[in-house]
């Protein structure tokens, strides 16, 4: 099957960058949607953004304006740069791959927010 692996978690402080890549065993314009989840503990997984085949992208309302996705066709990632990070942005962050009805999920890399 598709296989995912994340990369680029790490602690980071307030106010902070870091960007998260995605790389895919299988070409990325294979999936019908790409994105990323987050879970933080304690909390549900929840949807971070996404990008389609076609280019579509979607965010959640608490990254809007912060946080980036994006594709590196030479590198067949999808990546997601976060900016302006925060405390409660501390989370496991996991790609996903959706086709033909099949999720596909890496491990998740830890992003860890605190001075």
């Amino acid at each position: 099957q598709v296989q995912l692996a994340e990369s680029g978690g790490g602690l980071v402080q307030p106010g902070g960058s870091l960007r998260l890549s995605c790389a895919a065993s299988e070409s990325i314009f294979s999936m019908d949607v790409m994105g990323w989840h987050r879970q933080a503990p304690g909390q549900q997984r929840k949807l971070v953004a996404t990008i389609t085949r076609g280019g579509n992208i979607n965010y959640a309302d608490s990254v809007k304006g912060r946080f980036t996705i994006s594709r590196d066709n030479a590198k067949n990632t999808v990546d997601l740069q976060m900016n302006s990070l925060q405390p409660e942005d501390t989370a496991v962050y996991s790609c996903r791959g959706w086709r033909w009805g099949t999720n596909y999920w890496g491990k998740g890399t830890l992003v860890t927010v605190s001075s």
